[in-house]
């Protein structure tokens, strides 16, 4: 109802108060949703090892389940959760690794109303000092340009596996428009406004421009579904053009969060960890 209130007002607001609606944009930017935990999801919180961290000036909910000797790295999406990767636990943990995941900054259990991908970086700097460097790591949607990010930050990546993930920021800006009706006016002025902010484009903040500045090589698997209407194969496709090395599987009928319960997906990706 909120959504569908937001979507006939925001339009509005954008011809009677401009400003007004370029500052909302601003804020729902950067302030993700917390949702509801599912039953299924918390069941895998009775087997896991809780832990916190301190980063970004918050205090960061961790997770791991098993006591294998490496560990895999799990980094879930905008308005997501660790517990989202729940299927992939026990595969990995037979496979013979640890797993670790945590609530980004402003998700999930972990502090914060605010965040953006430097402070996902500053979570990721800290779980690696209390884990060392993992055997590869797992994310999803937003999450995996975050480790992108933090991977041209010096963050050492040997092996990743993007689901799902946005890799132009035209198409991250249009998405979040699409979702509350706004105009192409909107994002144009967010675009002014990061470059305003933070002294550089909104591009540069995009996995398109990581890959491009990556300090070491990195294994790059893409797991991309042909039905994902968040965030279209064609972002997958476009990376790949950039980054010819990267491998892409592509699903079907699975969309952008269902990805994350298949079977033959979860399998895929076990076996790149383990190659």
């Amino acid at each position: 109802m909120m959504l569908k209130l937001i979507r006939w007002l925001f339009p509005k607001l954008e011809v009677v108060l401009p400003w007004a609606a370029h500052r909302y944009f601003v804020h729902i930017f950067f302030s993700p949703v917390r949702y509801p935990v599912p039953e299924k999801e918390q069941k895998a919180l009775t087997f896991a090892s809780e832990f916190t961290v301190s980063a970004a000036g918050q205090r960061i909910q961790g997770y791991m389940w098993g006591d294998g000797e490496r560990y895999v790295l799990l980094v879930h999406g905008w308005a997501g959760r660790a517990t989202q990767f729940r299927r992939f636990v026990k595969p990995l943990l037979a496979a013979g690794y640890r797993v670790v995941g945590f609530d980004g900054p402003a998700h999930g259990r972990s502090s914060g109303k605010r965040t953006d991908i430097r402070e996902f970086h500053e979570v990721l700097i800290q779980v690696y000092q209390k884990f060392g460097k993992p055997a590869g790591i797992i994310a999803h949607s937003f999450g995996g340009s975050a480790v992108l990010y933090a991977a041209t930050q010096g963050l050492p990546v040997d092996r990743l596996i993007n689901i799902s993930s946005p890799t132009s920021g035209d198409e991250i800006i249009k998405t979040y428009l699409r979702t509350i009706n706004g105009s192409p006016v909107t994002g144009e002025y967010f675009k002014k406004y990061v470059q305003q902010k933070l002294g550089k484009p909104f591009d540069n903040f995009t996995s398109l421009y990581f890959i491009k500045h990556l300090p070491a090589p990195v294994q790059l698997l893409l797991v991309h579904d042909a039905d994902d209407r968040d965030v279209g194969i064609n972002q997958a496709e476009m990376l790949r053009q950039v980054f010819p090395s990267a491998v892409l599987f592509r699903t079907e009928g699975l969309g952008h969060t269902r990805i994350l319960k298949d079977d033959a997906v979860i399998e895929r990706c076990v076996t790149f960890i383990r190659q």
